[in-house]
């Protein structure tokens, strides 16, 4: 089995791609997805970080779900691919389904890097002051202490942000803050990053378009995003979520989003 090449070629652009959970088979839930797909993702990002023309995948994860730790990283290891686990604090070994400290030093120790997602995967843009500094700066300091790395990267939760957030990732210790916008990235990164959320049903042959320079499947998901963000602007947070979990098929069991 070939693996990932260990180092981007220098002159790279990026597309940050963001899973969520891996199970043994495929489910209704569209951020489930399942090994066998998830396998043959790795295997394609195998084969075009091999071409320096295409748009270099990195692979991140959020929440923390144990899926993370009992599937996706065998898989991982298996091909010689490191990832980014940016994990809710107050979940880990608390809430059920998802990593323990154990699991996520094992993470560390196999050579992926842990950032946070937060505390309550609350939405930062609802947090007063004294929240955001539990969402950011709780979840940081614990996450170091119980690691012993320096932890200076954050998801955003749900996506959202503003001006405010941003500025209260930067006082927190974050230099660096991923949103869930696609969008290509140029070397080196700058303070934010967009990244894909990458369903269960998106097959291998539509992501290697995908990663086509001047991809016109990457354009058309930017406008769709500047859609979505209207409508959440429109319909506010909580209509929106419901919306969603509908569209989704969310389960009900399971919180990440």
């Amino acid at each position: 089995m070939r693996s990932i090449p260990a180092e981007r070629p220098p002159q790279s652009r990026l597309l940050h791609l963001l899973y969520h959970v891996v199970r043994p088979d495929a489910s209704r839930y569209s951020y489930v997805i399942s090994a066998a797909m998830f396998q043959s993702h790795i295997d394609l990002y195998t084969r075009l970080r091999e071409n320096p023309d295409l748009l270099w995948p990195e692979i991140t994860f959020d929440d923390g779900h144990v899926s993370n730790h009992e599937i996706a990283a065998p898989i991982l290891q298996s091909r010689g691919v490191t990832a980014q686990f940016f994990i809710t604090v107050g979940w880990t070994g608390i809430k059920p389904g998802y990593m323990g400290w154990n699991e996520l030093r094992a993470l560390q120790q196999a050579g992926h890097r842990i950032g946070a997602h937060g505390w309550t995967h609350t939405l930062l843009t609802h947090c007063s002051d004294r929240e955001l500094q539990t969402e950011l700066t709780h979840s940081r300091q614990t996450l170091e202490d119980k690691l012993g790395t320096s932890v200076t990267t954050m998801s955003l939760p749900g996506g959202r942000y503003n001006a405010r957030v941003l500025a209260a990732c930067e006082a927190a210790g974050y230099t660096r803050v991923y949103t869930s916008i696609p969008r290509a990235e140029m070397l080196p990164l700058g303070p934010t990053v967009g990244r894909l959320n990458i369903l269960g049903d998106m097959q291998p042959e539509w992501i290697a378009k995908l990663l086509e320079p001047g991809s016109s499947v990457l354009s058309s998901l930017e406008r769709r995003q500047r859609m979505k963000d209207a409508a959440k602007s429109l319909l506010g947070d909580r209509l929106y979520e419901r919306l969603w979990a509908m569209v989704n098929r969310k389960e009900p069991e399971d919180s990440a989003a």
